[in-house]
């Protein structure tokens, strides 16, 4: 390959038609044709994939590019293509081909035909893909997405760590591996696995100026997707990713966006390779701007205009944060990645450790911790996630592109606390971990502080006043500032630098802001809508009066026109609009033609009156609800099914399905329950019963069953009052 090394510049306008290079790519192309290993850490954007293209395609033989996912190898195959004489100069090789596909790649590699061979790790270490390489020249060996290869990195592949031993079973060839993200943990782990310590090691700067960063509190479901498509909606016909944990959630978040407007589409494992691979390629083609994605999405999609990267879930990592949100403006211009913090989620990433082999739980815990901490940090954002990469970066160059820098936290001088902070983990000698600091300065006689001694120690306790966070916040502003040192290795334990022990000699004054708390919402707060707080009071209390007076005109009690919490939901999101009032909580369509208009003309000169600036995005659209247990139980309800069956095929108590008959009946759905009513009482005593309801302005059932001396039950009442509110309120 040595001769061939003359004119890069002219073969790179040749085949992609650029006049030069970007950062270090002719240096490392000029590297790979001398024949030597090489390892390239380059940023998503930075021309990584040219790097391995262009030698290929100028050097004798097939190169072997050994790729982690099968949607990763198509797009790139495809945008080979479009550059090569034929379509043969690039195949892919993996199990999604028939074996006549298969044979056709074998036919054009053999006869010199294909320039570029991806394939999968699984599929290169079978002994009939090495016995045909074994048989065809190859020029040399590119491993993309080399991180997969560590145990420390976000994606770990086994298969990655027997490719060394592989490929020296094909040819002695020259190698190059390629990442957009490695910590020089991730970095060292990788160069051992594939024997390559002595390669020549490219590093490019990992800063994105380009992207603005921004962590915002994930409260209610509610509220959360109420911000998520505000958040959309301003950057409306755009391109964006939304990252989610699970699958489901890729489509729940997909479907509401749908509801309100957004063309989004979801991406997951779990779909049929069809509908996964189109789901794709509209995103691609701009047919649908937004896609819902589990982590397997984009990695190596070379779509440059992606505007913005949401992480509706904390990531597991924040090599995984990286590169995911590299994926936002890879031609250069703006891109915003916004992540959604509730601490819970990272207790829930902890959770699905716990059945893993100790070493991989302590580097889970690890990796989880360090994106607790950048999620939680009042500093400079560029600057946390370029430390965690083995870069020093000076926060006043990050030009207001994070939240933390647009809009900075009330700072405090911390000079004599930092200085406290270091001698103390200079006492430490390396032997502890942050936990254990902070318990040290804030006088926490834990059971390993006792056992250390360090309870005796100086400043015990000297911190007690400052608290937890505090300390927490001042040690992460050591680390960053390279004061401290963080052994990774030694899963976490924390050590003073020289820079430190400079800093105790002569200390420089040190201003923090303390770091965010973020209130931790459970999974059962999830799904509630919490509006107490933010209705408008104003308006509600002319709600109530409309609805007695409506409540009046038709004889019935108020209760039964709408429900406080319907009231409320109305204070909050102003419909003015029929359609806008069928998404109010617990009214829908029935209900709403039945007794919303006059709200509606109430809410809309409300709002003309007082000059209120409604967001669109405030009025946020559930998806119907088409739950199979709904179904199930009015189904069975229209078959006279005794409610005590239907309560047992559905695993539920008999209050249990009241309650949720209540709220289909509440919502505008009618039932017809007087199979039921029909056994308990007379035509005679169910008109008396209809007639109290109708002049009692509660609901309460209580009063109802005090109103009749006992003589039904609680349960009966309460069927009574569905079946009342199911024919006269829908």
């Amino acid at each position: 390959m040595g001769a061939e090394v003359a004119d890069l510049k002219g073969n790179l306008k040749k085949f992609f038609g650029f006049d030069s290079f970007k950062g270090m790519q002719e240096e490392v192309i000029s590297t790979i044709m001398k024949g030597e290993d090489c390892f390239v850490i380059m940023p998503t954007g930075a021309g990584k994939s040219l790097c391995y293209q262009l030698p290929a395609l100028i050097s004798s033989g097939t190169a072997i590019i050994i790729s982690p996912l099968i949607a990763l190898m198509k797009n790139q195959v495809d945008a080979i293509r479009g550059f090569g004489d034929s379509d043969a100069v690039a195949h892919f090789l993996n199990s999604s081909l028939t074996k006549t596909q298969t044979e056709k790649v074998k036919e054009d590699v053999t006869s010199g035909k294909t320039k570029m061979l991806y394939v999968a790790p699984e599929t290169l270490k079978k002994d009939e893909t090495i016995d045909f390489l074994r048989s065809v020249e190859v020029s040399f060996v590119a491993v993309d997405e080399a991180h997969c290869i560590s145990e420390w990195g976000h994606d770990f592949r086994p298969e990655y760590r027997r490719i060394k031993q592989i490929v020296k079973e094909i040819d002695d060839v020259p190698m190059v591996a390629l990442t957009a993200t490695a910590t020089p943990k991730v970095q060292m782990d990788i160069q051992k696995s594939l024997n390559m310590v002595d390669a020549r090691v490219f590093k490019s700067s990992f800063n994105r100026d380009n992207l603005y960063y921004e962590v915002m509190p994930k409260g209610s479901k509610a509220q959360t997707m109420k911000d998520l498509i505000s958040f959309v909606n301003k950057r409306k016909g755009k391109s964006g990713i939304i990252y989610c944990l699970s699958r489901k959630k890729t489509e729940d978040v997909a479907d509401i966006l749908r509801a309100n407007g957004v063309n989004a589409l979801a991406y997951h494992a779990g779909l049929d390779a069809k509908t996964r691979a189109g789901n794709q390629d509209k995103f691609l083609m701009e047919d649908a701007d937004v896609i819902c994605a589990t982590i397997a999405f984009g990695m190596g999609i070379d779509k440059p205009d992606v505007r913005f990267v949401i992480h509706y879930d904390v990531p597991k990592s924040l090599e995984g944060y990286y590169q995911e949100t590299g994926r936002a403006g890879r031609d250069g211009l703006d891109g915003d990645c916004l992540l959604f913090y509730n601490p819970k989620d990272t207790e829930k990433l902890e959770k699905f450790l716990k059945d893993k082999p100790v070493a991989e739980r302590e580097i889970g815990t690890q990796l989880i911790s360090e994106m607790a901490f950048f999620a939680e940090s009042s500093q400079c954002r560029r600057q946390s996630l370029l430390h965690y990469f083995g870069e020093t970066f000076n926060a006043d160059k990050c030009n207001k592109m994070c939240d933390n820098c647009r809009h900075p936290r009330e700072s405090e001088d911390a000079t004599n606390q930092l200085v406290m902070a270091l001698k103390t983990i200079e006492h430490t000698a390396g032997k502890v971990g942050l936990k254990h600091i902070v318990q040290i300065l804030s006088g926490i006689a834990s059971p390993e502080v006792k056992a250390y001694k360090h309870d005796q120690y100086e400043f015990f306790g000297k911190g007690k006043e400052q608290g937890e966070v505090y300390w927490k916040t001042l040690i992460r502003y050591g680390q960053i500032n390279n004061l401290i040192v963080k052994n990774i290795e030694l899963y976490g334990l924390l050590s003073i630098s020289e820079e430190g022990l400079a800093y105790i000699a002569k200390p420089a004054k040190v201003s923090i802001a303390l770091d965010r708390e973020f209130d931790p919402v459970s999974d059962a707060d999830f799904d509630k809508i919490q509006l107490e707080a933010v209705f408008d009071k104003e308006l509600y209390d002319q709600l109530k009066e409309l609805q007695k007076v409506v409540a009046k005109e038709m004889g019935l009690p108020p209760y039964v026109i709408f429900q406080e919490p319907s009231l409320e939901d109305m204070a909050f999101k102003y419909p003015m609009s029929m359609e806008e009032m069928e998404n109010i909580t617990g009214v829908g369509k029935n209900k709403a033609k039945k007794f919303g208009q006059a709200f509606i003309d109430l809410i809309t000169q409300y709002v003309e009156d007082n000059n209120i600036e409604r967001p669109d995005d405030l009025v946020l659209k559930s998806v119907v609800n088409k739950s199979a247990r709904k179904i199930h139980i009015i189904q069975n309800i229209d078959k006279k099914v005794p409610l005590e069956d239907i309560a047992k095929g559905q695993g539920m108590d008999y209050q249990e399905l009241l309650d949720e008959l209540e709220a289909i009946v509440f919502s505008g759905t009618q039932v017809d329950l007087m199979y039921y009513v029909d056994e308990i009482i007379d035509e005679d005593g169910r008109d008396e019963i209809y007639d109290y309801y109708k002049s009692e302005n509660t609901g309460s059932i209580d009063a109802a069953v005090d109103e009749f001396g006992g003589e039904f039950t609680h349960e009966e009442m309460k069927i009574f009052q569905i079946q009342f509110m199911s024919d006269v309120a829908n």
